[in-house]
C-alpha cells in the first residue's frame, strides 16, 4: 500500500495538478467538469446519508446559500466508513433532497480511501496543504479549494460547517 502512495505522489508531485484537472459523474448521471468552477471557491465534504454527522448537510446548505455568489459546496457520498452510504444513486439523492432541502452538486458515490481511492480523493488526501494531509478518516471531511482549483485548508469531521473557522478560510481573500 506505501509503494501505491508514494508512486502517486510523484506522479502529482510538481505537476501542475489543480481541481480542475479532474472530471466526475453527477448522483443524477451527468458529466461534471470542475473547469466549470474556475474563480469560485469549492468545498468537496465526503458524505454518508447514515451517519452520526450527517445533519452537517443541513449546515453545509445554509453555507452554500450564504456564499454561493463566491462558493460551491460539493457532496461526494462514500460508503468506506461502517457502511454509512448503502443507498443508490437514486436513493442518495432523495434523501438529500426530501431530508435536508439539498441544491449543492452531489456526485455519485466513489470511494474516497483504500485500493478502490477515487483519483480525486487520492490528490486531495497527498496534496500538501497547511493543515494535513493522509487518509480521510471519518465521513464529512471537508476539503476548502481556492479560485485556482488549488488546496488550501483541511478540515476534520467534527468541523463544523458553519464554524469560524470555515467561514474565516471562506472570507479570506
Amino acid at each position: 500500500m506505501k509503494i501505491v502512495v508514494i508512486l502517486f505522489v510523484s506522479l502529482f508531485a510538481g505537476s501542475g495538478v489543480v481541481l480542475y484537472s479532474f472530471k466526475a459523474k453527477t448522483v443524477d448521471g451527468k458529466d461534471f467538469d470542475f473547469s466549470s468552477l474556475k474563480g469560485k471557491k469549492v468545498l468537496l465534504v465526503n458524505t454518508a446519508s447514515e451517519c452520526g454527522y450527517t445533519p452537517q448537510y443541513s449546515d453545509l446548505q445554509k453555507l452554500y446559500e450564504k456564499y454561493k455568489d463566491r462558493l460551491v459546496v460539493i457532496g461526494f457520498p462514500a460508503n468506506n466508513f461502517g457502511a454509512q452510504e448503502p443507498g443508490t444513486h437514486e436513493q442518495i439523492a432523495e434523501f438529500c433532497k426530501t431530508n435536508y432541502g439539498i441544491t449543492f452538486p452531489i456526485m455519485q458515490k466513489v470511494s474516497v480511501k483504500g485500493e478502490n481511492i477515487a483519483p480525486l480523493f487520492q490528490w486531495l488526501t497527498t496534496e500538501s496543504n497547511p493543515d494535513f494531509t493522509g487518509d480521510i478518516k471519518w465521513n464529512f471531511e471537508k476539503f476548502l479549494m481556492d479560485e485556482n482549483g488549488e488546496l488550501i485548508r483541511r478540515f476534520r469531521t467534527k468541523v463544523n460547517p458553519l464554524s469560524e473557522e470555515i467561514i474565516s478560510a471562506i472570507e479570506a481573500g
